[in-house]
C-alpha cells in the first residue's frame, strides 16, 4: 500500500514540474484543505488549482521540485499521514530574478474514499537551509 501512496507523491511532483495547475489539483480530494508555507489556505480542488495557476506561469514556471525523503504512517487502512521532505530550485523573484533554492516539509493526510488515494489535507513549511 505504501507504493500506492508514493505514486500520489510522484503524480504531485510530476504535475508541479510540468507546471500544470489542473493536473496538480487532481491529486487532491474534491474537498481538500491546502495550506502553503505562508499560511495561506484554500479549500477544494478548484481553489487549489486557481491558487497555483498564476504561480506556474510566473515565479514557478522554471521550477523543479523533488521529494528527498518520506515517512508514512497508516492511521486506518484508508487514512494515512505522510511526511515528504522537498527541495525546490528554479524559483523566480518578482522581477524575474533567480531566487535561492528552498527546502521544506509537506505534511499530508491522504484518504481512500473509493478506489483511489487522494490528498485530503496538506500543510507545507519551509525548512532552514541547514536542515
Amino acid at each position: 500500500m505504501r507504493k500506492v501512496l508514493k505514486k500520489v507523491l510522484t503524480d504531485f511532483i510530476a504535475a508541479w514540474n510540468k507546471h500544470d495547475a489542473k493536473a496538480f489539483s487532481m491529486v487532491f480530494a474534491e474537498d481538500a484543505d491546502f495550506t502553503n508555507v505562508g499560511g495561506n489556505s484554500k479549500h477544494g480542488r478548484n481553489e487549489i488549482e486557481k491558487h497555483h495557476e498564476p504561480g506556474f506561469k510566473t515565479k514557478w514556471k522554471d521550477s523543479h521540485q523533488e521529494i528527498t525523503q518520506t515517512k508514512i504512517r497508516f492511521i486506518k487502512p484508508d487514512v494515512a499521514a505522510v511526511d515528504a521532505w522537498w527541495h525546490l530550485t528554479g524559483i523566480k523573484g518578482p522581477e524575474g530574478q533567480d531566487m535561492p533554492a528552498r527546502k521544506g516539509l509537506l505534511n499530508f493526510i491522504m484518504t481512500k474514499p473509493g478506489d483511489k488515494w487522494l490528498i485530503t489535507v496538506m500543510h507545507n513549511m519551509d525548512l532552514p537551509a541547514s536542515k
